[in-house]
């Protein structure tokens, strides 16, 4: 595990697909752990383990989905939580226990921003660090690549172009510290911004869309 921030800690890379690296991260708090996106590596959920454990795992889409999230329920207790249209695609791994019908702000603070496009359900979550930063976890929606920022739609999975650019503008308004993606190609999935730069990466990302 490395330590990103006081209260944020990124899990090793794996790398499911060739020239993409993913990473889970896991946000300590008082009121409970929350574990971003997710990982299969034992000897990372052991440090979780170390580091006071999961209390809720939030998941960004389908994509995120496998045999590791029993692993870490079994291991942890620990709510697993996504939305609605990403229910079918992710309980087939394991029980899900708190769906998202619309926005919200989690018990633990997490605000959830529904941001369909890359899938039906992709969800993006938003949180205010009392040690300073906002984080942005953007999932696949949008993703640092190279030198510049990507975006993709996975139709097979409800993904819409048009529902995409609607989420990234919705997002435009978010203006966070750091941005953080549930995968990278061949650039850290972490990044620092201003509102200026963000706002122009959005930009961006519509008009390649």
């Amino acid at each position: 595990m490395k330590q990103l921030f006081p209260d944020l800690w990124e899990t090793r890379e794996e790398h499911p697909f060739h020239g993409v690296t993913t990473h889970a991260y896991l946000l300590t708090q008082d009121r409970g752990n929350a574990l971003f996106y997710s990982t299969g590596i034992g000897e990372e959920l052991l440090e979780i383990q170390r580091l006071g454990g999961v209390s809720r795992q939030y998941l960004s889409h389908r994509d995120e989905a496998g045999q590791p999230l029993a692993t870490i329920k079994k291991m942890f207790g620990n709510q697993l939580c996504c939305d609605a249209l990403e229910v079918n695609a992710i309980s087939q791994y394991s029980k899900i226990d708190v769906v998202f019908e619309g926005p919200s702000v989690e018990p633990d603070k997490v605000e959830v921003i529904q941001t369909p496009g890359h899938t039906a359900g992709s969800t993006c979550f938003v949180f205010c660090s009392p040690h300073g930063p906002r984080y942005l976890f953007t999932g696949d929606l949008i993703y640092p690549e190279d030198d510049g920022w990507g975006t993709l739609v996975q139709s097979h999975a409800g993904g819409q172009k048009k529902t995409l650019c609607e989420s990234l503008m919705k997002l435009r308004e978010v203006s966070p510290d750091v941005v953080i993606s549930s995968a990278s190609v061949r650039r850290s999935a972490v990044q620092a911004v201003t509102s200026d730069q963000w706002r122009a990466v959005i930009d961006q990302a519509v008009a390649r869309s």
